[in-house]
């Protein structure tokens, strides 16, 4: 009888949910550290946080653990893979010193010239008086982001001097990231279309996965407040074979290149954000894992094993044959609390769960709760992620708004455009 894998997965969202769907499967036993609703249907959930790296160290160890897989950005810029790693346990994701690229805006922007990866230009302060002489003196449309991790909140796109002036003052006086915001990035506004781009690498070799695009702002037609992602698709027309192309030869392999130079091979996901103009990408910034809500889109896209993937890089060397990407598009709408993303509310009871999704569709828990008397509540801004797979990206988006509108709760709101930049027709509002 064949040994039975044993896979931990840390984190506890969309993301997480849609990796153990990628990777459950005969003879694999997945732990989700601490998961969510979702998750605990596919595997053993443990209530440790991504942030404890002893406690994850501690739990891999005692369950004899064959692969971990870090979802979260906090728990690598802590230094679990390292620490897993010292304890002999293969693990999928970069070092502390690579997550730096993700960790720290202006390293990201620094290594970016030296690699002379195009990008923006940039000056980084860590006086805020001098980064307030420096908007006024540049007259232009500017964008401000918080140097070190802010969930997804550091960064203003400023279009007058006041907006880049207030920018400044929450982040390096106000505090409003804590230290994330002791230091500043201000840059260029570049005009463009955005579009994510993962690699997955072993350090050696980099394999594209689908490019996406994600849909930040809460309202339809890209209007409103920034969120973490309010649903995305995959594939991005954007994205055409010469765009990949000039991607891999003048982002990801330069980048990868530099960093190995220096003694910090990234070895893991590279999630490069793209600003693409008449054909020509530049980078906007890196993540150091699989986005969220991209994840739910990238999964059910890739046509190979996701464990032979993971594992290939977490053991160094990629599987022959892993570019593997199936035809077809998915899709996928972000359904929120009320008040997402200022001041979402919890504990609403979701109705809807038990009806079946579309052929193709799923449902992907993020912030949720099982409460005691068994009703799945609200427990988050972005609550559910549902998604679909189809052989056109109208057909997905179809099977993906179809199921939303099985879904519901008090106060709950989703985007009904999700797409519309690639899609024929957009479908009327669910709810």
């Amino acid at each position: 009888m064949a040994k039975t894998k044993k896979i931990l997965i840390v984190g506890g969202g969309g993301r997480e949910h849609a990796l153990s769907r990628a990777l459950a499967g005969p003879g694999r036993e997945l732990w989700i550290a601490p998961g969510n609703v979702g998750t605990a249907a596919l595997g053993h959930n443990v209530a440790v946080r991504a942030d404890d790296v002893l406690g994850l160290v501690g739990l891999a160890r005692q369950e004899h653990i064959e692969l971990v897989v870090v979802g979260p950005e906090l728990p690598l810029t802590l230094g679990l893979v390292d620490a897993l790693g010292e304890a002999g346990i293969p693990a999928f994701g970069p070092t502390r010193a690579a997550a730096q690229l993700e960790g720290s805006k202006a390293f990201m922007k620094r290594l970016l010239e030296r690699a002379r990866v195009p990008t923006a230009p940039f000056a980084v302060f860590e006086d805020a008086a001098l980064a307030d002489d420096y908007i006024r003196a540049a007259r232009r449309p500017l964008v401000v982001k918080a140097d070190g991790l802010a969930a997804g909140k550091g960064v203003v796109v400023a279009t007058s001097d006041d907006e880049a002036l207030a920018a400044v003052d929450r982040m390096m006086r106000k505090r409003e990231f804590g230290d994330a915001g002791r230091v500043v990035v201000i840059e260029d506004f570049l005009p463009g279309e955005e579009a994510s781009f993962h690699v997955v690498t072993d350090g050696t070799r980099a394999v594209a996965l689908a490019a996406a695009q994600d849909h930040k702002r809460v309202h339809d037609g890209d209007l409103g407040p920034n969120t973490g992602g309010m649903g995305a698709y995959a594939p991005a027309p954007i994205v055409t074979t010469a765009v990949q192309e000039a991607v891999m030869r003048t982002i990801v392999e330069p980048v990868l290149e530099c960093l190995a130079r220096e003694g910090t091979p990234f070895r893991g996901v590279l999630f490069a954000g793209l600003m693409i103009e008449e054909g020509t990408p530049r980078v906007l910034e890196f993540n150091v894992r699989f986005g969220d809500p991209e994840t739910a889109v990238l999964a059910p896209l890739y046509g190979g094993d996701w464990l032979d993937l993971l594992e290939g890089v977490a053991l160094r060397r990629l599987p022959a044959g892993a570019e593997r990407i199936s035809s077809g598009a998915s899709l996928c709408v972000v359904m929120a609390a009320e008040g997402y993303p200022a001041t979402p509310r919890s504990g609403d009871v979701i109705s809807g769960l038990d009806r079946a999704p579309e052929p193709g569709a799923y449902v992907l828990h993020a912030g949720t709760r099982l409460r005691a008397d068994g009703a799945v509540v609200t427990a988050g801004g972005r609550v559910l992620t549902v998604g679909a797979s189809a052989a056109t990206l109208d057909e997905a988006a179809r099977r993906a708004y179809a199921t939303v509108a099985r879904i519901g709760w008090a106060g709950e709101h989703h985007r009904s455009d999700i797409g519309h930049r690639a899609r024929l027709a957009t479908p009327a509002r669910s709810l």
